[in-house]
């Protein structure tokens, strides 16, 4: 069992530039805590990529990916349980699937026993032309049902960024950044090449809705207008509802995430989780990461405000109706966010991406109920570089966390896991 200790950093890292031509790692305190980290062999082969991985109610693991197949493409899961994986098992597959580093399927499992999935489908032969296809297993995933688009509107448009969270023991809620009025029209003609992926005749939307046990489209509403082009969503499950973190697309191009609240039944625009300030004249490809226990919430997220590249957490204690000035959990060039976070006992662990000097690397902290002095370890040292290792996932173990992410040697992509727990006793020597 291979294990790599690190000592954690002080709370708010110094806002100081780095040196010219020159990005540090992040800083270390020798009186934080330790964190041990050990692999955690996955089920996925090598081509695997754009993985998911989420727990299900009755405290299983479930992670799906993608695999190159004849012609196009499929995407399998595996269930994690007393210690093992399940197997390997197919969801669907497809030849005129929407593939994508950034934009990758979700797996999620609801209180009934039954799965859900979703993938990106080809709606039109524009690049950016793709539905959103959901389907539900009742059988362990041992079969699925005929996939349903999840948005009806028929536009040859962008529909993607998904998240899913469970509604009611038998249905869930899913929200998707919705393409529909960037649909050209004769007074706005398409660019070449373009079709469905510039404001022709609008701009990217968010909408939510509803599916109910027999994959039928309920309580469908638009939440934004305006929002950010393709930056990841997310939803944690509070005491007042499900709290959605999404990249808005502000007056002047500012670039902020912002946060709605459904609560009885209505869907409510809370702000600004914190006002950055970021002005962005594209997509960043950097969406925002988002964890609850009962009021609880934490929000960590990647801007580029004021030219320095940075990873800042915040807490909420009312729900997401405020947060707290955000804390600065790594900044630098190197930076480059992709961030995931996870809630654990009176913990708030953050997951991000760094590059520099041709080489990237995975970093999780761990800051305790004081937000001070947390812990910080890097997970891995990876080969791939820019946007073939795609996106990291975290999910909470017990009073630790579990890691996935994207390895790429040669060309050929690869999973990787680890198991990151706080340390019982002092380091080891050496």
């Amino acid at each position: 069992m291979r294990i790599l200790t690190v000592l954690g950093l002080i709370g708010l890292l110094a806002a100081c530039s780095p040196a010219e031509h020159e990005t540090p790692a992040p800083a270390v305190d020798a009186a934080a805590p330790v964190l041990e980290a050990e692999d955690w062999p996955l089920p996925a082969p090598d081509g695997a990529a754009q993985a998911d991985l989420v727990r299900a109610p009755d405290g299983d693991l479930l992670l799906s990916w993608l695999e190159p197949d004849a012609g196009g493409h499929a995407l399998f899961f595996s269930r994690w349980a007393a210690d093992a994986w399940s197997g390997r098992r197919q969801i669907a597959r497809g030849s005129d699937w929407f593939v994508n580093w950034a934009d990758f399927p979700h797996i999620l499992a609801t209180a009934d026993g039954a799965l859900w999935a979703h993938w990106l489908q080809k709606s039109a032969a524009a690049t950016y032309a793709y539905d959103v296809a959901l389907v539900r297993s009742v059988d362990q995933g041992g079969s699925w049902s005929v996939p349903v688009l999840v948005n009806d509107d028929g536009t040859p448009t962008e529909h993607g960024f998904v998240s899913l969270w469970p509604a009611g023991s038998d249905g869930i809620g899913i929200a998707w950044l919705d393409g529909r009025e960037m649909a050209h029209t004769p007074d706005a003609p398409p660019a070449a090449g373009r079709e469905g992926h510039a404001a022709h005749g609008g701009a990217m939307t968010l909408r939510a809705a509803r599916f109910d046990a027999g994959l039928q489209r309920l309580d469908e509403v638009r939440i934004d207008g305006r929002v950010c082009d393709c930056c990841q969503t997310a939803v944690a499950i509070t005491d007042r509802g499900p709290l959605l973190l999404y990249r808005d697309r502000g007056p002047g191009e500012i670039r902020d995430i912002a946060a709605a609240r459904l609560e009885d039944g209505a869907w409510t625009g809370l702000g600004t989780v914190h006002d950055d300030g970021w002005e962005m004249r594209a997509c960043p490809v950097n969406g925002p990461a988002v964890a609850a226990s009962g009021k609880d919430v934490v929000a960590a997220w990647y801007t580029a405000a004021g030219g320095t590249p940075q990873v800042r957490l915040a807490r909420s204690a009312d729900a997401g109706d405020r947060f707290d000035l955000p804390l600065i959990v790594d900044e630098g060039e190197a930076v480059q966010g992709r961030v995931d976070v996870v809630l654990t006992a009176g913990a708030a662990w953050v997951l991000w991406l760094r590059e520099e000097a041709g080489r990237q690397s995975l970093w999780l902290a761990r800051y305790g109920a004081g937000q001070g002095d947390p812990a910080k370890v890097e997970l891995a040292t990876l080969q791939g570089r820019g946007r073939g290792t795609g996106f990291p996932h975290l999910v909470a173990d017990g009073d630790g966390v579990r890691a996935v992410w994207t390895e790429v040697a040669g060309g050929i992509p690869t999973l990787r896991g680890a198991r990151v727990r706080v340390a019982q006793g002092p380091p080891a020597n050496g």
